[in-house]
């Protein structure tokens, strides 16, 4: 009985664990996100006639130009991206949005938060500061508080000649454009830089600080190279078989091992150092990573 009990109660916290856990923390990030974008809006931009970028963007130029509520503006323009959402990629992730756009425009209209500085500067950092973190936490959880990021991602996947990152720049040029006409160059340039401060903010809470680069190295070294990446510098490695092309020495077809790496920026000066010290016609390559998942990432004990 005594056993059974224990089996049922492992089972138990093995749900909570794998179902739960997840849950409630993808829920805690939307909720801060949601509160971070409320104090951008309420607590800095919307005094001082500034706007960001995409939908929000839209919907505060729109409310500023009419004077219409911007809680219910924000949730009415994102709807046709809610449901472009919705067939694009699937109901959990629509419905998921849905409630964390409804969660901001709620918050909008009823969260009070103080005004904190009417200095234009400061505004238009810090509002894209709080912005950037609540976009980025949202995402984080699995959500979006503005859709233009789905209508970027439907179209370019529909157009070879556009990336995600060229539309959201057409768009964003229109509409401080629009924002320079109504409201004035002064406030579309500090607009602007509230934009790229949310911009900034979104990569670093999604990418973190320790943003990845990928290192291949080719080299005749390619075993000793391999010793001083995982003994010297506590680094994982993953070796690539293949042949040396066509070069100054002529065409030639030697078998040659291929080293690939994944180190922080800041690791980047040691390992080229350690590298070139070994081999220094060694062969580097260097690639951006947005995200990593799995293997070896955090740096080995080195005793």
């Amino acid at each position: 009985m005594a056993t059974n009990q224990k089996i049922k109660w492992n089972y138990l916290k093995m749900y909570i664990s794998s179902h739960f856990k997840p849950r409630l923390m993808s829920l805690t990030l939307v909720v801060l996100g949601i509160l971070s974008a409320g104090m951008g809006l309420k607590g800095f931009l919307l005094s001082s006639h500034f706007i960001d970028g995409g939908v929000t963007g839209i919907s505060m130029l729109i409310a500023d130009i009419t004077n219409w509520p911007i809680s219910i503006l924000i949730f009415v323009i994102n709807l046709p991206f809610l449901v472009l959402g919705y067939r694009r990629i699937g109901i959990p992730f629509a419905i998921k949005s849905a409630m964390a756009i409804a969660g901001l425009s709620l918050c909008v209209a009823f969260v009070h938060f103080p005004d904190v500085t009417h200095d234009k500067l400061l505004t238009a950092v810090f509002g894209g500061f709080f912005i950037g973190v609540g976009i980025g936490l949202t995402m984080r959880g699995g959500a979006v508080l503005d859709g233009t990021e789905i209508a970027a991602l439907v179209v370019s996947k529909q157009s070879h000649l556009l990336k995600v990152s060229d539309i959201i720049l057409l768009l964003n040029v229109v509409i401080f454009s629009l924002a320079a006409y109504f409201l004035g160059i002064e406030s579309a340039m500090y607009s602007i830089l509230t934009y790229l401060a949310a911009s900034k903010m979104i990569d670093f809470i999604l990418n973190g600080i320790e943003q990845y680069t990928g290192i291949t190295i080719i080299s005749l070294k390619s075993e000793t190279i391999r010793k001083i990446i995982t003994h010297k510098l506590g680094r994982g490695v993953t070796i690539y078989n293949g042949k040396s092309g066509y070069g100054k020495d002529g065409q030639v077809n030697d078998p040659r091992d291929i080293v690939f790496t994944v180190v922080t920026r800041l690791e980047i000066p040691v390992l080229k150092q350690e590298i070139l010290k070994a081999d220094p016609s060694a062969f580097i390559i260097q690639q951006s990573i947005d995200d990593t998942t799995g293997g070896l990432l955090k740096r080995k004990a080195l005793h």
